[in-house]
């Protein structure tokens, strides 16, 4: 490990993913040492003032090492956020609640005073009309969860809140907040964005769903890490401690259509922006189905479901929230609003422009059959599920 010198010590778990290594970069930029702590490797270069250590986070011993001597912690590594991570329970459960109590644990132990956790969205929406939603809203009820990660990730952020005043093995006290994020993009984010890109190029992106004035909220990674630095400066002696203990909504503050929104990656990679509109009923219906298709032929074959339940209600209802806590308290202001420039031109740049990928015979082949098995399967259960409401 780096020694500190006259320089802070800022540790980042899931230092390795585009928002982690985002944010780390900054925080060099501010005179900070980083260390970057993941269970995968980055794929850029380390700047100076950056340093990656490879582990588990719920390997204690490894994480107190890197935590020692830290100034401040940035919570970030999660699992499961989507596609076909969604599905598998038990790795969503160790990393996102085994993790973050392994973290707390560790911060405790190493007398670390404050502890920014990128917590999300989902803790409190569960595809129920939200328009400008605040920190006053309720933690979503557990029966109306459609996804564990949501779940793990509010038992988590309960968890950190709650964690807020406790004393470190030295008599430290450790201070706490929450970011709750909305859609994270930029160019480089590799979760959400790539799949659309790879779904246009297989030409599965043929139709919209949900009502044109449906409005959601997406954040720019620059947004992303401002936030988590004046969070962290939220929680020091000279600004009264004003963020300790508590949870904020971070956007772009621009509610936008989601479909109109990915309409400049749509155009710019040279793809006709989808003119069919279907009901989100049925959209909603194919992602059960393929969720439960999922699980039954997982084992042989894991394909990567289109859509989950919990991407159905994320892209096609309204619910957006306000930032007016974040730029009180914190001091946050978005520099940038649903502006996919960087995006479009990352991907130019990559090649990734209509007409330039290679043959996708197999990949039509097994879809084919995959939509094939999920009509078999919806024509088996749609006399049991006819009567089900949805939210």
């Amino acid at each position: 490990m780096t020694g500190t010198g006259d320089k802070e010590v800022h540790v980042v778990t899931g230092g390795a993913g585009f928002p982690g290594f985002s944010l780390g970069k900054q925080l060099t930029k501010k005179g900070h040492l980083v260390r970057l702590f993941d269970i995968k490797e980055p794929v850029w270069e380390l700047e100076d003032g950056m340093e990656f250590i490879k582990g588990d986070i719920v390997e204690g011993r490894k994480l107190c090492e890197v935590i020692k001597g830290a100034n401040a912690v940035y919570h970030l590594a999660s699992y499961g956020m989507s596609g076909r991570e969604q599905l598998n329970k038990d790795l969503i459960e160790k990393i996102n609640l085994g993790g973050t109590e392994a973290v707390l644990k560790a911060c405790l132990k190493n007398d670390v005073t404050r502890l920014v956790y990128t917590s999300t969205y989902n803790v409190v929406y569960g595809g129920q009309e939200i328009h400008n939603g605040d920190e006053s809203c309720p933690y979503l009820s557990e029966d109306k969860f459609t996804d564990y990660y949501s779940k793990t990730k509010m038992y988590a952020e309960k968890k950190v809140l709650a964690a807020n005043g406790q004393l470190t093995s030295n008599g430290q006290i450790l201070r706490c907040c929450a970011l709750r994020l909305a859609g994270v993009y930029g160019p480089g984010e590799q979760r959400h964005i790539p799949r659309i890109v790879s779904y246009l190029e297989q030409g599965l992106i043929k139709v919209t769903y949900g009502a044109d004035s449906s409005l959601v909220d997406f954040l720019h990674v620059d947004n992303l890490v401002q936030a988590h630095i004046l969070a962290a400066e939220a929680l020091r002696e000279h600004k009264n401690y004003i963020a300790a203990g508590k949870a904020y909504f971070i956007s772009d503050n621009s509610p936008v259509n989601n479909f109109e929104f990915f309409r400049p990656l749509f155009e710019g990679l040279g793809y006709s922006y989808p003119k069919v509109k279907v009901p989100m009923t049925i959209v909603f219906y194919f992602a059960w189905l393929t969720e439960i298709l999922h699980a039954v032929i997982s084992p042989v074959y894991n394909f990567q479901p289109m859509l989950t339940r919990t991407e159905v209600y994320k892209t096609g209802t309204t619910h957006y929230f306000s930032i007016q806590r974040a730029t009180q308290e914190l001091g946050y202001v978005p520099t940038i609003q649903n502006d996919l420039t960087g995006v479009v031109a990352y991907y130019r740049k990559l090649g990734r422009v209509k007409g330039h990928q290679q043959s996708l015979f197999f990949f039509y082949l097994v879809n084919a059959i995959i939509i094939f098995l999920i009509y078999c399967v919806f024509m088996a259960v749609l006399p049991r599920v006819s009567g089900l409401a949805f939210i």
